[in-house]
C-alpha cells in the first residue's frame, strides 16, 4: 500500500477511538456515568502516523489532542455535537470552547475543547495540560500543531488548536508539503539545472562556499554528538555581496541542490510593508513555515529589509529600527540556514555583520574567468562567427556571468530568427551594448 493509504488506515481506526472517547466523556459530564477507551495501539504500525506517534512516544492526551486538530480536515462531522446548547441559558456550552470559521461551517476546537475532553474542567487536571500547550513541547518544537492566540487579554485556553500544513500532508498523503507562493508564504523555491562545474568563482571564494557545506553535512553532528549545543547556536548565517550576476543565486541554488535541501527566495516586495507591525508580521509568517524544515531561505537584495538603522529623529525612525531588532532575533533564532545577499557589504548593520558564520565576496569575473563563462555559455548547436575572438571579448568587456547569460540569449534568438546556428560578432556587439547601456555605461 501507498502512504496515503497506510494513513487512512490509521487514521480510520483513530477517529473511532476518539469517537469512543468524546462519547464516554460527554457521558461522564451529563450522565456521571463513567466509560474509559483508553488509547489503542496504531495499525498498521508502518504508516506515517504511527511512526510519528512512536517517534514521540505520544500518550493519550497528546494522541487526543493531536487527532482533535485533525479532525477538521479529516471528518469535521465528528465534532458537531459540540454545537449542542445549553437550554438553561440558550447558548452554548462554555466548557466546549471552539469556534465557527469564516468559510468552514463545522465546530474548529480551541485549547478549551481539547481540555474538556480531558477533564480540564477539574483544576488539577487543567493545570497539568498547561505543558502540553508550551513552546518546549514537541508538538511547537517540533511545528506539529499551531496554537493561534486571539487577543492579548483574552484567557489563554481561548486559543485556536490547528495542525501544521507540513504534518497534515504527511498524516494525508505521505508526501512532504510545499507551501504555495502566496501573501502569508512570500517565498519561492529555487532549483537549477545547473552544478558545481558550472559555478565560476575564484578559488577563495569556493572555499567559504565549501565551509556553508561542512555546516550542512556536520552540523547536527557537532551540535548533538560533539555536545555543543549549550555553546553554539543551531543554524548558519550567510552574507553574499558583490555585483548582480556573479553568482551569489546560483551558490544558494547549488548549496541545497548538492545536500538535498529545498531553498526559498524571499520577495522582499511583499514582505516590507509601509503600515506598521506588518513587515513583522510578513517575516514572521515566513520563520514560523519554515521552521524545522531544514530549508535553505535566501534573502535576495537584503540591504532593502537588512540596512542600517537610522537616527531615530521621528516615531517612523524608532519603529523602523525595533523592526530591524526584531529580525536579528529571528535569524539568530532560525535552526536553518540563512543566506543574505547584498550589492554591497557597506550597505549592511554592521549588528548583522557581526552575525554572520561567514561574510562571502562575489567580485566581478577576472579576465580568465569571463573567458570561461564565454566558453561555456553557447549551445553546442552553434557555432561562432570566425571572426569572433573570446579572448579578447573577455579582455575588452567587463561583464558579469548573468551579463553573459543574457548576451548569450539575445544572440542565440537572433540566429533562430535567421535560420541559423552561427553566432555572428554584430549580434554579439550588440547585445554587449544594451548589457552595458542598462548600467547607464556606452562601449564603442
Amino acid at each position: 500500500m501507498n502512504p496515503a493509504e497506510l494513513n487512512a488506515q490509521s487514521l480510520s481506526k483513530e477517529l473511532q477511538w476518539f469517537t469512543y472517547f468524546a462519547e464516554s466523556r460527554m457521558k461522564e459530564y451529563f450522565e456521571k456515568e463513567i466509560v474509559l477507551y483508553p488509547a489503542p495501539p496504531i495499525l498498521p504500525e508502518s504508516s506515517i502516523y504511527a511512526k510519528l506517534i512512536d517517534q514521540f512516544e505520544m500518550q493519550t492526551e497528546e494522541r487526543l489532542i493531536l487527532i482533535l486538530a485533525l479532525i477538521p480536515h479529516l471528518k469535521p462531522s465528528l465534532l458537531d455535537f459540540f454545537f449542542n446548547k445549553n437550554t438553561a441559558l440558550d447558548r452554548p456550552y462554555t466548557e466546549f470552547g471552539g469556534i465557527r470559521g469564516k468559510q468552514h461551517s463545522g465546530f474548529l476546537p480551541t485549547l478549551e475543547t481539547a481540555a474538556f475532553l480531558l477533564e480540564g474542567t477539574d483544576l488539577n487536571k487543567r493545570f497539568e495540560l498547561l505543558p502540553l500547550f508550551d513552546s518546549t513541547h514537541f508538538f511547537s518544537t517540533q511545528n506539529i500543531l499551531k496554537i493561534g492566540l486571539g487577543q492579548i487579554d483574552e484567557p489563554f485556553f481561548s486559543a485556536t488548536l490547528s495542525v501544521s500544513q507540513e504534518i497534515l500532508s504527511k498524516l494525508t498523503t505521505g508526501q512532504p508539503y510545499n507551501p504555495s507562493y502566496n501573501q502569508s508564504f512570500p517565498a519561492k523555491k529555487l532549483d537549477t539545472p545547473l552544478d558545481w562545474s558550472d559555478l565560476v568563482v575564484e578559488d577563495e571564494v569556493m572555499e567559504e562556499i565549501k565551509d556553508i557545506q561542512a555546516w550542512l553535512k556536520y552540523g547536527r553532528n557537532l551540535l548533538e554528538d560533539w555536545g555543543m549545543r549549550k555553546t553554539i547556536k543551531a543554524g548558519w548565517r550567510s552574507l553574499f555581496y558583490g555585483p548582480p550576476g556573479t553568482g551569489k543565486t546560483l551558490t544558494a541554488c547549488l548549496l541545497g541542490k548538492s545536500e538535498g535541501l529545498e531553498v526559498y527566495r524571499i520577495d522582499l516586495s511583499m514582505i516590507v510593508s509601509k503600515y506598521i507591525g506588518e513587515t513583522e508580521k510578513n517575516l514572521a509568517n515566513v520563520f514560523q513555515q519554515a521552521e524545522n524544515k531544514n530549508w535553505i531561505l535566501f534573502f535576495d537584495e537584503a540591504d532593502s529589509l537588512f540596512g542600517k538603522r537610522t537616527q531615530t529623529s521621528s516615531s517612523n525612525d524608532r519603529y523602523a529600527n525595533q523592526e530591524v531588532s526584531y529580525l536579528l532575533q529571528r535569524i539568530e533564532d532560525f535552526s536553518g540556514v540563512i543566506i543574505l545577499a547584498s550589492n554591497l557589504k557597506a550597505n549592511m548593520d554592521e549588528a548583522f555583520s557581526r552575525r554572520f558564520q561567514s561574510m562571502i565576496h562575489f567580485p566581478t569575473p577576472s579576465v580568465e574567468q569571463r573567458l570561461k563563462l564565454w566558453q561555456n555559455a553557447f549551445s553546442k548547436k552553434t557555432s561562432l562567427e570566425k571572426k569572433i575572438d573570446l579572448k579578447k571579448i573577455a579582455q575588452n568587456y567587463e561583464v558579469t556571468g548573468g551579463s553573459i547569460i543574457n548576451i548569450t540569449r539575445y544572440c542565440s534568438l537572433m540566429a533562430i530568427k535567421r535560420n541559423s546556428t552561427i553566432i555572428l560578432e554584430e549580434d554579439l556587439l550588440h547585445a554587449i551594448r544594451k548589457e552595458f547601456k542598462k548600467d547607464g555605461k556606452i562601449v564603442t
